[in-house]
């Protein structure tokens, strides 16, 4: 047998060996999305639940989920927008990447350091049987050390007491400012004031906050050894609590004109 030969007998059982195993994994791939899309869609609802302070362990999401209603949120006007976008298809991350479907944000507004925001947000609203709001989750992003960090802020009905914090995707260094995960620092958001003479004024501040301070409901301790996550977080919820993110919504919220 000539080397020839050999050479394109290799070739044949390596070729085929690829197309078998592209076939493999496209077929996984193809029949596990399904899988992955409800996982997704579960984990979201986890950490939205989670957020608000509401989420139970051991008992169904989705049967937790059931009280919470989705609406669409047009952050140019303020407004629900819920004929704007498929609530079930809409993918945030995705639009803010899209010219088309978000705008540029300059040096000065982007406080988040975000670059482009979305026109519209996904917004989650608890409402009692009687109608009435009980809380407001919204989604919040914004550039730490290292990554962006992803996550919700509940607030209760008057649209300025925090109900909670968490965030569910980030890069941060553990055990520094990685301790946005801590739930014991996550226990200190709850209860906490946004806005103060119009402002958003919550914020981290450098060690402990001090109880007795006439500033201290608008303070959350700083993460120790983790100056740049801290600011970061700071200014991320500046940014989505403020002109620029859902400040107008709220307001029209409190107002009955949203």
């Amino acid at each position: 047998m000539s080397s020839n030969d050999s050479i394109k007998k290799t070739l044949i059982v390596a070729f085929s060996l690829c197309i078998v195993c592209s076939v493999i994994v496209s077929t996984a791939v193809v029949m596990l999305k399904p899988i992955q899309e409800v996982n997704k869609t579960l984990d979201r609802k986890r950490n939205i639940l989670a957020a608000a302070g509401m989420l139970v362990e051991g008992e169904s999401v989705d049967e937790q989920f059931a009280q919470i209603q989705t609406r669409v949120v047009d952050l140019t006007t303020g407004k629900f927008a819920d004929d704007a976008v498929n609530v079930d298809r809409y993918d945030q991350r995705k639009a803010a990447k899209d010219p088309a479907q978000s705008a540029e944000l300059t040096a000065d507004e982007d406080l988040a350091k975000i670059s482009r925001r979305e026109k519209y947000a996904l917004i989650y609203i608890v409402q009692n049987p009687q109608g009435d709001i009980e809380k407001i989750i919204l989604p919040i992003r914004g550039y730490g050390l290292w990554s962006t960090l992803h996550g919700f802020i509940a607030l209760e009905s008057d649209a300025n007491t925090i109900a909670g914090l968490g965030f569910y995707e980030h890069g941060e260094t553990p055990g520094l400012g990685g301790e946005v995960d801590n739930p014991r620092w996550k226990a200190s958001w709850p209860g906490k004031l946004v806005y103060r003479d119009g402002e958003v004024q919550v914020g981290l501040i450098k060690g402990a906050v001090d109880a007795s301070a006439a500033s201290a409901a608008w303070e959350i301790d700083g993460l120790a050894g983790a100056t740049l996550t801290s600011k970061g977080v700071t200014n991320l919820v500046h940014f989505w609590l403020g002109e620029d993110g859902f400040e107008p919504f709220l307001n029209n919220l409190r107002d009955g004109e949203a």
